[in-house]
């Protein structure tokens, strides 16, 4: 497969659950902790597919959204966005801010593969 994802997250559980089933289903994986300088690390790593959590460190994953959205070099990056707080206006945010799929945590491993699968037309 060989496509790179950017996993934007800061709790080091999730980083190694998640990094383990993607690294295992073929995808190149970079990791980054800090709100404040993750859009950087997108414009750096260039990857195929964004994981973006909603609350960061330094910035918020929709205030870095909403970044990524406004820059043409990065507007049409697929982004997942994984919160604890599943609220109907925390869904309607991202949504509005152009994120291409919602997870809430906790999610299932098939899950996050298959919306990953989905939105990169990997699967």
């Amino acid at each position: 497969m060989d496509k790179q994802i950017l996993l934007i997250e800061d709790e080091p559980n999730i980083i190694e659950a998640i990094s383990f089933i993607l690294k295992r289903d073929g995808w190149q994986v970079s990791t980054h902790a800090n709100g404040e300088t993750a859009l950087d690390a997108v414009r750096r790593v260039a990857p195929d597919v964004l994981v973006l959590d909603v609350m960061l460190p330094g910035r918020s994953g929709y205030e870095i959204l909403q970044d990524l959205r406004a820059d043409p070099e990065t507007a049409s990056i697929p982004v997942l966005m994984l919160t604890a707080r599943g609220q109907k206006k925390d869904r309607e945010t991202a949504d509005r801010l152009g994120a291409t799929r919602f997870m809430t945590k906790p999610f299932s491993n098939a899950e996050v593969l298959s919306a990953l699968r989905e939105i990169t037309g990997a699967g």
